[in-house]
């Protein structure tokens, strides 16, 4: 049974009685007076209430009548799901009130509503952020894990995966953005919970490999609609919960080392890239030094942007507003000074590497 909180109450007797600018109360079950904007009367019995709870019927109280506890006005029973759950008494002239107690009781009877709504998004949005928070703990306590997610009538049904939503900015509160998201996802296909401030995790449930993409997009397409600026990464899909702990640093690392224009990057397309972030950085950096020396930013440039155009001259040389000769003469300097030639598979693969390597220091020395 839904309790009338002191809380809604005070919001009850604070906002009728502005309206009206009259003394409103509260009542409880018990007849008991919560909620007064004359606060000398606040945990008095009220008769009239109790008459009220007994019959179930609105009770008009004159001046020539006398109830303990009570004065002239009018006593009306709010009613939550059927059953009810207090009484709101207006005082006055019976006569004056006939007309809008029955609008105040309406009224009040939303607030209570909305309120016990508002509760239980609230709720569920806590036990949410417990099982987020299991989730991404390296021994997870799958007991608690379920027991929450029965509450919140979800499954953990693999296959997985994970998402970070990395926000710069946004209008919308915690809750509301909370809301657009599960809309875009499916209200019972993931778990969605802020980590922090501009940090959204959201952990996928039972959605196919081939209907991930379909998710995303879904949930970019409303992030652009909202104004909000932001990163997406997401992982693999994987198929033990056990490993969201590693698909959430999968997203962290694609975020890192994708290319910061990119609003939307899956760690499919870093995952190469990512083993050599995670090497020994000491034994990495003396790998790239070796096979780099002293490299500069512009020859990481042109090696960098020849490698994404597949080592085609023309279309690197396009890329970098080159003249043709330009470029295939920095290719012969890199030759030079590395030893290595670009154009070659197997070198192309160690330098790619070393360049891997030198751009995650340089990211890291600039930060």
């Amino acid at each position: 049974m839904q309790k009338l909180t002191k809380k809604i109450a005070n919001e009850i007797v604070r906002e009728t009685s502005l309206r009206l600018q009259r003394n409103v109360n509260i009542m409880n079950t018990d007849g008991i007076i919560i909620s007064a904007l004359d606060k000398s009367r606040i945990g008095a019995v009220h008769e009239g209430a109790l008459e009220v709870l007994a019959t179930k019927k609105t009770l008009v109280i004159y001046p020539d009548q006398k109830w303990e506890g009570a004065q002239p006005g009018v006593n009306l029973p709010l009613v939550f799901r059927n059953q009810i759950i207090g009484v709101i008494g207006i005082t006055g002239n019976p006569e004056d009130l006939v007309d809008i107690g029955e609008l105040v009781k309406m009224t009040t009877e939303l607030m209570i509503k909305q309120e016990f709504l508002d509760s239980q998004l609230e709720w569920k949005q806590r036990t949410k952020e417990m099982v987020a928070d299991q989730l991404l703990k390296k021994d997870p306590s799958f007991k608690d894990i379920h027991e929450n997610l029965r509450l919140l009538e979800i499954s953990l049904v693999p296959p997985f995966t994970s998402i970070i939503v990395q926000i710069s900015e946004r209008s919308l509160t915690n809750r509301a953005f909370i809301e657009q998201v599960e809309g875009a996802i499916g209200k019972r296909k993931g778990i969605v919970s802020f980590i922090n401030f501009n940090r959204l995790f959201i952990a996928l449930t039972g959605i196919a490999e081939s209907d991930i993409p379909e998710r995303v997009a879904s949930l970019h397409q409303l992030l652009k609609s909202l104004g909000v600026k932001f990163r997406i990464a997401y992982s693999l899909p994987f198929y033990k919960a056990d490993q969201f702990s590693q698909s959430y640093k999968d997203c962290e690392i694609t975020l890192e080392i994708s290319d910061a224009a990119t609003d939307c990057a899956s760690f499919a397309n870093i995952e190469v890239k990512s083993l050599f972030y995670q090497v020994d950085e000491t034994v990495a950096e003396r790998f790239s030094h070796r096979v780099l020396k002293n490299f500069d930013t512009e020859k990481a440039e042109t090696l960098e942007v020849f490698f994404a155009n597949n080592q085609n001259i023309q279309q690197t040389a396009d890329k970098l507003f080159l003249h043709r000769n330009t470029l295939i003469y920095r290719l012969k300097k890199i030759i030079e000074d590395t030893g290595y030639d670009p154009k070659s598979f197997e070198d192309a693969l160690v330098l790619q590497v070393a360049l891997w390597i030198f751009q995650k220091k340089e990211r890291k020395s600039g930060s």
